[in-house]
């Protein structure tokens, strides 16, 4: 594992940090930077605009309807309280 001193600036804020990077990314990220003609810096960079770009662009699982019986039914757990579903739940008689 190899470790890269990042400087972070932010405006007025300037701090430095350091990430642990595997040594084939690493090593991979060089030569792409070299082959590109950027610095090291600036493809970490991109790398990280990639990444939040596309976790804002990802949506939300839509859980699908697996739904069993007749929609249309009446609800035997409905009238229940909590604690009466409860113990339905985990089997302990009710206080009904």
């Amino acid at each position: 594992m190899a470790n890269i001193a990042v400087y972070l600036t932010c405006e007025s804020l300037r701090m430095k940090t350091t990430l642990d990077i595997k040594d084939e990314l690493l090593v991979r990220a060089k030569k792409f930077a070299k082959r590109s003609g950027k610095p090291l810096r600036a493809v970490v960079e991109d790398g990280l605009r990639l990444a939040l770009a596309q976790s804002r662009t990802s949506q939300a699982y839509d859980l699908p309807d697996f739904s069993v019986g007749d929609p249309d039914a009446v609800d035997p757990l409905e009238s229940l309280t909590w604690q009466d579903l409860r113990n339905e739940i985990y089997g302990e008689p009710s206080t009904r």
